[in-house]
């Protein structure tokens, strides 16, 4: 791995073909859902979204661990990334709802970390009303094997703020192995960094 970690570090001739082959894979269902779990359901971020990226990301607790506060104008750019980084990548930090209500709960997804290797970097934010409810286990259960299928993952990465353990110890149950500490330029600190490969299943 490179010294600094701040997202995609390559990306492949052409993007926008590999979005295009696995376009069906986002096939919504008659509730907008490409993807749900027995609590959970899964769509993309499209422009109409920008109050949910506003009270998401411009929720000082969401950011305080990833580089926030954010401004609006920050969290409508991270917006506009997510969608594009979908029509480019076929991926993203996919928005997730509570489908006993409607809720939006966070986000939670895929993003290109080493392209050429089809290793992707999975990562959750959830609102705090929604901590410490296994919400983010049970996002990360379902992302995995949607990575390692349909997506053609060979490894998935995954890191989290030295303060936060709790994300650590969720990673080692899903069968991550950390690898060391890397810079994450949004914070300026070393964030324990950790690694599932495809023949290396998440724990039960």
């Amino acid at each position: 791995m490179s010294s600094n970690w701040h997202g995609v570090e390559s990306v492949p001739a052409n993007p926008r073909n590999f979005a295009a082959r696995n376009t069906e894979l986002l096939a919504q269902d008659s509730s907008g859902y490409f993807l749900t779990t027995e609590r959970l359901g899964f769509r993309c971020w499209n422009a109409r979204d920008e109050s949910l990226a506003i009270d998401l990301w411009c929720n000082s607790q969401v950011t305080a661990l990833i580089g926030g506060p954010w401004t609006r104008e920050v969290a409508l750019e991270r917006l506009a990334r997510e969608i594009e980084q979908q029509n480019q990548y076929g991926m993203q930090y996919w928005p997730v709802f509570l489908l006993a209500d409607g809720r939006h709960a966070g986000c939670a997804g895929l993003r290109p970390y080493k392209w050429s290797e089809a290793i992707y970097e999975m990562g959750v934010h959830l609102l705090p009303e929604f901590w410490a409810r296994g919400i983010a286990r049970e996002a990360s259960e379902a992302i995995i094997p949607f990575a390692f299928g349909p997506l053609g993952a060979a490894a998935i990465v995954a890191g989290h703020h030295p303060k936060n353990a709790a994300s650590g110890r969720l990673l080692k149950k899903l069968g991550f192995e950390c690898q060391g500490d890397k810079l994450y330029i949004p914070t300026g600190l070393m964030h324990p960094m950790y690694l599932l490969r495809k023949d290396q299943p998440a724990s039960s």
